[in-house]
């Protein structure tokens, strides 16, 4: 193995990014080193360069939705073997918080992310922590695989823990970028049905019905809501995902709800959320929940979904560059060309 390897760097001081030669790190106790196969680009690393979401620290190699192979363990480590094919998890608990205190590390209070407070996988090689690794199946390609730890669990995670969709429940998916894609899917596999996508651009929604929704709509349809109720004979919308993060889509997705229906806002952005009139809010008994993240177990479930065939996620790979090219995979994801879901580097 050489001495030094290519790993992209932000500097927080100027908001650079930069592409350096840098030692290659060792795993101390309980930690494994992962040769990187693929890692994502994700739209919260463009949010760390563009400043929206603070530094922690003040260098750091971005890429948080990584795969790899191992090629070396740490002193401790049990369990793992080198040349196992694996997903590291994206976070670390902080350990002193009182989630943390009480053993809850799942719901750790100041999880320190990958990529933020401490070093990614834009970089050939990657350290981890050998707890939360996830082992991925022999007939599961590590590109795909390498979307599992944070594009498809957070979707999945929503669908399945905070929505709880199940079998019969009319869905509808706000926004179907690269997270309300997977919404769509997943909702679709859980058992939703109708799964309607809903969307501005005509592009996005016919890759929607090509993964699996049932229906497609407008957003900026003034006839939205009585098509929805014509494609649901009248029961509206069980379950509703907010994947954009405006106040427009969180009211509308609140509005199409069904009696004790519920709208999960998972897009990110500065708005204020608009529930709309208490007075057919409350009578409704509708709910509006948030969603962030996922639980290091989704990570494996999904793995499993694609070893049986239950999900395909080929469509959701837009784009391969080399590490080299990190700027234009970036330039490219923050320029939407070609609607990407997921850009990957593959160092």
């Amino acid at each position: 193995m050489p001495e030094t390897m290519l790993a992209e760097r932000f500097h927080a001081d100027g908001r650079r990014v930069e592409l350096e030669e840098v030692p290659i790190p060792h795993p101390g106790p309980g930690e494994v080193l992962i040769e990187v196969a693929y890692c994502g680009i994700c739209h919260s690393d463009l949010s760390l360069i563009s400043g929206a979401f603070p530094a922690r620290i003040p260098v750091v190699t971005q890429g948080h939705e990584a795969s790899g192979t191992i090629v070396e363990l740490g002193a401790g480590v049990t369990g793992w073997n080198v040349g196992d094919r694996v997903i590291p998890s994206a976070g670390r608990p902080c350990l002193v918080c009182r989630k943390c205190r009480r053993g809850d590390f799942g719901n750790c209070l100041h999880l320190n992310l990958m990529a933020f407070a401490y070093d990614g996988a834009w970089a050939e090689y990657h350290v981890t922590s050998a707890t939360g690794l996830t082992k991925v199946p022999a007939n599961v390609p590590l590109d795909q695989a390498a979307l599992l730890a944070d594009a498809v669990s957070t979707p999945y995670a929503a669908v399945v823990h905070t929505a709880k969709v199940h079998m019969g429940n009319a869905v509808a998916v706000w926004g179907v970028g690269g997270v309300g894609t997977h919404l769509v899917q997943l909702a679709k596999a859980a058992g939703g049905v109708p799964v309607i996508a809903i969307d501005l651009d005509q592009e996005v929604l016919d890759r929607a019905m090509r993964v699996g929704a049932d229906f497609t709509l407008h957003s900026d349809d003034p006839e939205l809501m009585s098509k929805i109720e014509d494609i649901t004979g009248g029961r509206m919308i069980d379950v509703a995902f907010d994947a954009v993060g405006i106040k427009a889509t969180a009211l509308a997705a609140v509005k199409s709800l069904d009696v004790n229906g519920k709208a999960v806002s998972v897009g990110l952005s500065a708005q204020t959320i608009d529930a709309g009139p208490f007075l057919e809010f409350n009578l409704q008994r509708k709910q509006l929940l948030g969603h962030l993240g996922y639980q290091r177990q989704d990570i494996a479930m999904l793995a499993e979904m694609l070893s049986y065939g239950r999900l395909d996620l080929s469509e959701s790979i837009s784009k391969v560059i080399p590490l080299s090219r990190i700027t234009e995979g970036i330039e490219s994801l923050e320029n939407h060309e070609g609607h990407p879901i997921r850009i990957l580097v593959k160092p």
